[in-house]
């Protein structure tokens, strides 16, 4: 099921096959691209999926300042680093396949459907040496990058504090020159860390020789204090065990300390830690703190870290979908087997006739429809995004910039609709199986609880809201907004040439003609406060009409390409679906929205006790 999607959207909807016609890509073709498909999916359904539940039972432990996992995981980090997808899209060079960003991305979604909690430490360790690739020194990437992307060490990002959360602006870690004379290091200028740093994903563990951890902290000014804002923020390469020049390990441990374990509602497979830099239980030469290797130049640690970030925001929504996946085809094969009510009829039912398979019921086909809509409405999205990261790598020009500014607007998108939207669709896979699907009995309620954290991690809704509503669509004189329309008005009037689709087209025009009224009315007084209001009402409307958009080019696709009768197709019936129960509900979002609702704005703290 997944994979005959994912086909359809990579090689009918997006061509990449097109992207062959690179030199970069020339040695590829569908049956290569294919290949690197056929393998995500074998070693996800051999060493990750069935080792789900056990993840997710034994989850990791603090014994004696070393965080212990089951065998499972340490099979599965084999078996992907075999794989050689950490470095997919990498340069030959770098020991990679040089494939397109998009194949990329599809493969690893086998891997989060099979199990998010043994794959996440993995799409880290990538998006750290990416990072790394683009803001590191040459030294940098030969000794961390290269050693990441070969599986030899793990990677993290650590942004977070316990006082500050997403309030990035207000970590106290902090960062002084290591040394009287401040001479260079070949890694870097080197810095010592103090500080604390908490929901470190893959912060401690035993897959890998090293752990490469991406540490923010801010450098002291000359009168001792951190400098205020983001703007203070610097990017260190803080590695738990120390290196010489040449990437050697020295025997020596970084003074970097495993506080805590952080016990989770869902993604139990990966550990969770609080870090403590430069508390003195592993000092370093002599002195107190971490050791850290500077990244980039001091201040620009934000906008380093930002290049991962949005990668992360892209990789959470299809991740987020490929759960929403994994319950839809849990709870359809349940629906054939389970047998329970009778049909209706015009004489009444029938209660000596046999039960039905639920899947007969018109309201459990809708829950079916809903999480197939939603689940891969998302991976459209999540895909079509990294189409851009390829288009913007190997185009020129115009066509280069605008494949930037498009992803920049959706990025935001694709982390968000994909990840509420799919946490509802895995309810819908428990209330399908209704009380068993409460039970351990069943995947459906793990799918839950993982799915669940994709709404929070890098940045949760209201934060990704506002970057949308006060930034992405108003930057450049809202260019983004500009682009997006005009291929959504194109994508329309396609549509409309067509009897099986014009009528989605013509309800997208609508919508579109909705979400940019809204958009105008809500800065129309231009008050921030305002105008952000109900940001969050915006951006679920603005991700329905997205993925509307995307659900009548797939319509357009299927109607071109399938061989069986076009109008039962299960594409273009839960396109249907997707336009007759979705769409309409941005009425209701856009409404708040254009009259500048001030029910919440105003909302007093005694109005929650009264």
């Amino acid at each position: 099921m997944l994979r005959n999607t994912i086909d359809l959207m990579l090689y009918d909807w997006l061509q990449v096959e097109a992207l062959t016609a690179h030199d970069r890509y020339a040695d590829h073709s569908r049956e290569t691209f294919s290949a690197v498909l056929d393998t995500a999916e074998r070693i996800a359904a051999e060493k990750f999926a069935p080792f789900n539940r056990d993840a997710d039972v034994n989850e990791p432990r603090l014994v004696d300042d070393r965080v212990v996992q089951p065998r499972c995981a340490h099979d599965a980090a084999a078996a992907f680093v075999e794989s050689g997808m950490l470095s997919a899209s990498q340069d030959y060079e770098m020991g990679g396949m040089q494939l397109p960003c998009v194949v990329e991305m599809a493969a690893n979604v086998f891997f989060a459907k099979a199990s998010v909690g043994l794959h996440g430490g993995n799409v880290l360790t990538t998006a750290n040496a990416n990072l790394l690739l683009t803001h590191g020194s040459e030294r940098q990437r030969k000794v961390f990058a290269a050693r990441e992307l070969r599986g030899e060490w793990f990677g993290t990002m650590c942004l977070s504090e316990p006082q500050a959360g997403s309030a990035l602006a207000d970590i106290l870690t902090r960062a002084v020159p290591d040394g009287v004379e401040f001479e260079a290091d070949p890694l870097g200028a080197r810095y010592r860390l103090t500080g604390n740093k908490m929901w470190i994903s893959n912060g401690d563990h035993e897959l890998s020789a090293n752990i490469v951890h991406l540490v923010l902290a801010k450098i002291p000014g000359s009168d001792g204090c951190l400098p205020p804002g983001v703007r203070g923020i610097s990017l260190f390469i803080v590695p738990k065990h120390l290196v010489d020049v040449d990437g050697n390990l020295t025997g020596e441990r970084n003074d970097i300390a495993v506080a805590g374990l952080n016990h989770k509602l869902g993604h139990r497979g990966i550990p969770n830690t609080l870090l403590n830099f430069g508390e003195g239980r592993h000092p370093v030469q002599g002195a107190g703190g971490a050791i850290g290797y500077l990244v980039g130049q001091p201040g620009e640690g934000l906008k380093c870290m930002f290049h991962m970030m949005n990668e992360a925001r892209i990789v959470i929504g299809l991740y987020a979908s490929a759960i929403g996946y994994a319950g839809f085809e849990a709870s359809f094969e349940y629906s054939r087997t389970r047998k329970q009510g009778r049909r209706l009829a015009a004489t009444g039912k029938d209660v000596a006739s046999p039960p039905v398979p639920i899947i007969e019921h018109a309201d459990v086909r809708r829950m079916l429809l809903a999480q197939k809509a939603y689940s891969e409405g998302g991976l459209a999205l999540g895909l079509y995004c990294a189409r851009l990261v390829d288009q913007a790598r190997l185009d020129a020009g115009v066509a280069a910039n605008e494949a930037k500014v498009l992803l920049e607007l959706l990025t935001p998108v694709a982390k968000s609709w994909a990840s509420e939207s799919c946490v509802e669709a895995n309810s819908l896979a428990i209330q399908v199986l209704g009380g068993y699907g409460y039970t351990r009995d069943y995947p459906v309620e793990q799918f839950w609880r993982d799915n669940r954290l994709n709404m929070i991690h890098e940045g949760t809704h209201g934060i990704q809201a506002l970057d949308l509503l006060a930034r992405k669509v108003r930057l450049d004189g809202g260019r983004g907004l500009a682009l997006l329309e005009s291929r959504i008005r194109n994508a329309i009037r396609a549509g409309e040439a067509s009897a099986s689709t014009r009528p989605m087209a013509q309800a997208l025009r609508t919508a579109l003609d909705q979400l940019l009224h809204a958009t105008a009315e809500a800065w129309a007084d231009g008050d921030p406060e305002v105008a952000t209001a109900n940001a969050t009402p915006y951006l679920q409307a603005f991700g329905h009409v997205v993925v509307a958009w995307l659900w009548l080019e797939m319509a357009s696709v299927t109607l071109r390409v399938a061989s069986t009768d076009s109008d039962e197709h299960g594409k273009l019936r839960t396109a249907r679906y997707f336009f007759h129960y979705e769409l309409p509900k941005i009425g209701a979002w856009l409404g708040v929205v254009a009259g500048r609702e001030r029910t919440c704005l105003d909302a007093r703290e005694e109005c929650f006790v009264q």
